[in-house]
This record gives C-alpha cells, sequence and structure tokens, in this order.
C-alpha cells in the first residue's frame, strides 16, 4: 500500500491524467444526450495533454531557447517535441468540437432531441 501512495505522490501529474481520461470515458460510454459525450471527450483529450506535458517535463532545464553566444549545451534543454504534440493536439480537439457541436445543432433542429437513442429509432424509419 505504501507503494501505491508513493507513486501516486511522486507521479501525480500521471495519476490525474488518469483519472481524467477515466472521466471522460466514463462520460462518453455512459450518457446519451450528445452535448455530454462531447464534454467527455473534451476531458479526454485534456487529460491526454496533461499526460504529454507532464512527461516532456524535466527539472532542472530550461525552455530551447539557444542563446546567441556562448557555448550551447543541449543537456539543458528540454525536448521541445511534447510541447509542439500538445499545441497540434489543442488545434485538433478545437476543431474536431466546434465540428461536432455543429453536426449536434444540425440534429437537434431536424429531430428535436439530444438523445442518441430516441434520434437512432426516428431514424431507423427513415431507411
Amino acid at each position: 500500500m505504501d507503494f501505491i501512495h508513493n507513486t501516486f505522490i511522486t507521479n501525480h501529474f500521471e495519476a490525474a491524467a488518469m483519472i481524467l481520461f477515466g472521466i471522460g470515458i466514463v462520460t462518453l460510454l455512459v450518457h446519451r444526450n450528445l452535448i455530454k459525450k462531447i464534454i467527455g471527450l473534451g476531458i479526454m483529450d485534456a487529460s491526454i495533454f496533461l499526460f504529454l506535458v507532464s512527461q516532456g517535463y524535466i527539472s532542472d532545464r530550461r525552455a530551447t531557447i539557444v542563446p546567441a553566444e556562448g557555448p550551447i549545451y543541449y543537456e539543458r534543454f528540454i525536448n521541445p517535441l511534447p510541447g509542439a504534440l500538445v499545441i497540434t493536439g489543442i488545434v485538433v480537439s478545437v476543431s474536431l468540437t466546434a465540428f461536432a457541436l455543429a453536426l449536434t445543432l444540425r440534429l437537434y433542429k431536424k429531430y428535436g432531441t439530444l438523445d442518441i437513442n430516441e434520434i437512432y429509432l426516428m431514424r431507423g424509419g427513415e431507411e
């Protein structure tokens, strides 16, 4: 039990990312409302970004801004790749959320509900 306690204290960002991902996937799977599903997907995205940033951080290192003069010691810098992946992921996540909300709005205008089961039943009569 002490090992689990120390692991969560040492890796608290990773633990928070796993908990957030679990909350997001439960929200995505349990709820029938489309807006709640989109919120669950957003929580999952945020947890993945938190995990990537926590893995890219190295204590006692600086951002990758190379000075114009003097020697360059690459071992003093952090890896910029996780930050670049997170920025790209945020752009994709915002775009996906906007597209999903636009589709949800169209579904609501057509069917008058956001319940996925009711939409499926109404759609079954159209085929």
